[in-house]
């Protein structure tokens, strides 16, 4: 960690870590998945396939590894862009590019000065898409959680997003994201982490979510809204 990572807080490896908790977790389910399950849509993201997310997560990589970072890029034309690229790829080398990805894209990560360490938490979360759609459990929650979390919290820091207090089922300790400058008062949630992440991500809740939220409307937690 150099002297300015420990002075604001940020663990360059921690987005590296994440990913390669959550690739020895995913890629299994993946590779064990019938080819007409690439097909199903994914209600997080409106008019993708299970196969298109993966393909704009596998070339989200691809573009950090190979250092193209074109104006536009990661905007929806740009992932539009991507899914089409990919489209005569077989279901196997999207997967295999994921794969990769997620096995090296940590260290050019951690090389950097933090505001692209928001890949991996995005990328963490539509893997919790792909959970979902497939009807399991653990979507936005598994093995990488705590590492989800103190990448959200440091993500929210970085940038200055409103301060909140969680006090999480699921920690120990209370949660401090965001910063807001000291301008405003922390808001206070109290429930589950699973749920949290969904209100950070614009995912949406299910219909038996129990949590308690003041100081801030839901939707100003929305971090890629």
């Amino acid at each position: 960690m150099t002297t300015a990572d420990a002075h604001n807080g940020r663990d360059p490896e921690l987005p590296g870590r994440l990913l390669v908790v959550e690739r020895d977790v995913l890629l299994p389910v993946l590779r064990g998945r019938a080819e007409a399950d690439f097909g199903l849509p994914v209600a997080a993201c409106p008019g993708w396939t299970v196969r298109d997310l993966l393909a704009h997560c596998s070339a989200a990589f691809t573009r950090v590894l190979e250092r193209r970072f074109e104006e536009g890029v990661f905007s929806p034309e740009s992932n539009d862009r991507d899914i089409a690229e990919r489209a005569d790829w077989t279901t196997a080398e999207v997967l295999d590019e994921l794969e990769r990805g997620m096995t090296e894209v940590g260290p050019v990560l951690a090389r950097g000065k933090g505001p692209l360490d928001a890949l991996a938490l995005g990328e963490w979360v539509h893997a919790g898409d792909v959970r979902e759609t497939f009807g399991l459990p653990e979507a936005y929650a598994g093995p990488g959680l705590p590492h989800a979390l103190a990448l959200l919290a440091w993500v929210t820091r970085l940038r200055g997003h409103v301060p909140l207090h969680a006090d999480l089922d699921d920690l120990d300790e209370p949660l401090l994201l965001g910063d807001g400058g000291g301008e405003r008062t922390p808001a206070r949630y109290i429930g589950d982490a699973p749920t949290l992440v969904r209100l950070y991500t614009g995912r949406p809740l299910p219909e038996d979510a129990e949590f308690e939220l003041a100081g801030v409307e839901a939707g100003e937690l929305n971090l890629f809204g």
